[in-house]
């Protein structure tokens, strides 16, 4: 997979706190004793986490690294092997797992959702006045986010117009390296580090990356803000009146697990409403006992706090999603109505709609001859034409390619296309067009160099242009321009990654997908390292692209929900905003991926995020915590193991036989279905209960899309609420009418009436769990 994120250091020893980081990562002997809630279900403290660490204390020197005792119980330390193994049976201990070091995900986005928006909000029923846009409210909600940091200064961070911090705070701002009390404001309210052996103390953002997702979330509108002119307008967060809390639990190298749990213990202490992590673990079977994400999650949701993660870049392969608890808010990327357009101009000005970011000085009066990389292969290459055909470095003739635009394949993800212009640059060549579907989608920054993303297709027109005029061919590559109101968007973006779950296929993930392909927001004014051009100044906004991009779109908007609604739970604020997403893009076609395909549960959940639409979604699914605990008793966790988890337990609960079930998941109350293991003229049944939050007399009638191949009935399919009367159930009844090899049927059913929609995705499988191991 191609690389989404380049980190750029605001302090010069971080590269050598790169090489320590990795050196250290799988030997730094630190362990997570996680033990789970932090009060016994009656509510008096624990004391067995005090016993254990002071047995630690006493027999190691200095070896607690954190300790967890708000949200959760728990710590992290430097233990061997046998210590840990040796703890893992203690009474009171869920896990003892080593610290894991997970990766980051990484103006126009909040304009273009709200044009795709269908739903006028009612002034009389939103907490905003009529002169403020629903979705860039958010008045006193508290957004955390755990990343890399928050540089202070920036335009979007701003506390114009803000009242007093909300009493109720209990978070500070730490002092640090270039960091110091007065950094924070009204709108950042709270900065906290956790120190780390290899690298710097401050809350500040030596990446960009924390800046960036927190101006998203949050950040305060900024008129005029670009990139060196590009994607000029209003920078703003989705939900600006909001304030921001940073938790910097990453250093360049990654994030580590024991900080990524502080950063929630301390978070949930503070009183924040919302976390929104853009970081994760990589793909593959999921563990909840030792997933730090997992964990601090399900403890903050338990308190109120609705938990929004990106779901990673590891896409387009099946199962490549990863934060995939039912108790957070996982979120795919798609592409916003913005074009980053680099025209390519022919002999006989034939233009080709290239992409990418680049400043060169080319212009249309000039051209130059035209080569593509097989043709300019070095006699002595040894490794044949598929590597001239990529621009392989070593692999071309300088003479051939000197004072020429070059045409090179992306097929080999050996290297970069930023590497292969260097080499090309060094042999004297004036230009690059890369053909590669995924760098046309996804603007790459190129700097002042002459280079052009095309798809495989315009590609294709290209070489036979080349192969029609054998020597003569010409071109050249203009500086990028933006163009709007491009179409059609949103499309999934490449990287996004997708479901189903390995190992759990009844839960659909993502849940929501969101703007995450080059998204406009604030950048740390040092980064040089950013600069286009000798001379210039550093940006003050930056374009990334990754899911790092789209989740804090979710956690903005999700911010704005909880300020219209203060007493709704994460997961009532959930299923708003999963049941009024929108499945089609600005040409009315429904929304596709990369490859134009139609667009899957799999691949956008419930859809794209409406972001006015959930402040009034009508009908919404609860899932209660009981429900996350049937879940995991599902998945076969013990009855022990949860009851020491959760604080919420009812009195002489049990799990039901002891006995893993993953099929009774499709049971748990959540806004989407997921059936598995649907054979022939069998029928299966998935249960939901809604709540009426809208109008107190209201009829609903269900609709169902499924495909031929699948009866779908909804029994009752009318609902109707009352005064009295605010939740209702029904069952979802599904029989397979075909015999195949293993498929997924993709459908939906919708609750409506003269005033909301409130859909919901289901994905019917006809294999079995093991069958996706």
């Amino acid at each position: 997979m191609k690389s989404l994120y380049y980190p750029c250091f605001g302090f010069f020893y971080l590269v050598l706190v790169s090489f320590m980081r990795e050196s250290n990562a799988e030997s730094n002997g630190v362990y997570i004793v996680y033990m789970g809630a932090s009060r016994y279900p009656d509510g008096a403290p624990r004391n067995d986490h005090a016993q254990l660490l002071s047995s630690l204390m006493k027999r190691k020197r200095n070896p607690v690294v954190h300790t967890y005792r708000n949200g959760f119980s728990g710590f992290a330390a430097h233990l061997s092997e046998e210590e840990a193994e040796s703890i893992a049976q203690k009474p009171g201990v869920v896990s003892v797992f080593r610290d894991p070091i997970l990766q980051l995900h990484t103006t126009r986005s909040w304009d273009f959702l709200k044009y795709q928006t269908a739903l006028k909000i009612d002034a009389t029923t939103s907490a905003s006045s009529p002169s403020q846009s629903p979705y860039s409210s958010g008045d006193d909600t508290i957004i955390g986010i755990l990343d890399t940091g928050i540089w202070p200064e920036s335009e979007s961070f701003v506390d114009d117009d803000m009242g007093p911090i909300p009493s109720y705070w209990k978070g500070k701002c730490m002092e640090g390296l270039d960091f110091n009390s007065s950094n924070c404001n009204r709108k950042i309210i709270g900065a906290k580090y956790y120190t780390d052996p290899d690298a710097y103390d401050t809350p500040r953002d030596g990446s960009g990356h924390g800046t960036h997702v927190a101006s998203t979330a949050a950040g305060a509108p900024v008129p005029g803000a670009s990139y060196y002119g590009l994607a000029k307008g209003t920078a703003q967060g989705g939900s600006t009146a909001s304030r921001i809390a940073m938790y910097r639990v990453c250093v360049d190298g990654g994030c580590s697990g024991s900080a990524i749990m502080k950063g929630f213990d301390d978070a949930i202490a503070d009183g924040v409403h919302v976390l929104s992590l853009s970081l994760g673990g990589s793909p593959g079977r999921p563990n909840f006992q030792s997933d730090p994400v997992a964990i601090g999650a399900f403890h903050a949701v338990e308190r109120g706090i609705t938990v929004v993660c990106s779901a990673g870049n590891s896409g387009p392969s099946p199962a490549s999603a990863v934060n995939v608890a039912p108790w957070i808010m996982t979120v795919a990327a798609t592409t916003i109505d913005r074009d980053f357009q680099a025209d390519i101009i022919l002999g006989g000005n034939k233009v080709i709609k290239g992409g990418g970011i680049n400043f060169s000085n080319l212009t249309k009066s000039t051209m130059y001859p035209l080569i593509d990389g097989r043709s300019a292969k070095l006699s002595s290459n040894v490794n044949g034409d598929d590597d001239a055909g990529n621009c392989i470095p070593g692999s071309l003739d300088d003479s051939k390619v000197k004072g020429k635009i070059v045409v090179c394949e992306n097929n080999d993800d050996s290297y970069e296309p930023r590497d292969k212009f260097d080499d090309l640059q060094q042999q004297g060549a004036i230009g690059m067009i890369v053909i590669d579907n995924d760098e046309r989608q996804v603007a790459t920054k190129y700097e002042s160099f002459p280079v052009a993303a095309v798809s495989e297709d315009d590609g294709a027109q290209i070489l036979s242009y080349i192969n029609s005029t054998r020597s003569k061919a010409v071109a050249t590559i203009l500086p990028t321009v933006v163009v709007n109101d491009y179409k059609p968007a949103p499309s999934v973006a490449y990287f996004s990654a997708r479901g189903p779950i390995r190992g759990i296929q009844n839960l659909i993930k993502p849940d929501i997908t969101a703007p995450g392909v080059s998204i406009l927001a604030a950048w740390p004014s040092n980064d040089l390292r950013e600069v286009v051009a000798p001379g210039r100044d550093p940006p003050l906004f930056d374009i990334l692209s990754g899911t790092s991009m789209s989740c804090p779109h979710v956690s903005g908007l999700t911010a704005t929900v909880k300020s219209q609604h203060p007493k709704w739970s994460p997961s009532a604020i959930k299923s708003a905003i999963m049941t009024t997403a929108i499945t089609t893009n600005n040409v009315h076609s429904l929304i596709t991926t990369e490859t134009g395909k139609r667009a899957s549960p799999y691949d956008i959940g419930s859809g794209e995020i409406s972001i006015s639409s959930p402040l009034q979604p009508g009908l919404v699914y609860e899932t209660e915590t009981s429900d996350y605990v049937e879940f995991l008793c599902n998945l076969g966790y013990s009855t022990d193991k949860i009851k020491t988890i959760a604080s919420t337990v009812l009195e002489g609960f049990s799990c039901k036989n002891n006995v893993s079930n993953p099929e009774e998941i499709s049971n748990m109350n959540y806004p989407s279905i997921a059936v598995s293991n649907l054979k022939k003229n069998v029928s299966k049944t998935a249960n939901r209960t809604v709540t009426n939050v809208g109008e107190e007399d209201s009829t609903y009638t269900v609709s169902v899309e499924a495909p031929d191949e699948l009866s779908v009935e909804v029994v009752p399919n009318k609902l109707v609420f009352t005064k009295n009367v605010e939740k209702l159930s029904f069952r979802v009844i599904f029989t397979l009418g075909v015999d195949s090899d293993y498929q997924d049927f993709f459908g939906s059913i919708t609750w409506s009436n003269e005033k909301h929609r409130v859909r919901s995705p289901f994905v019917v499988s006809n294999a079995s769990q093991n069958e996706l191991m």
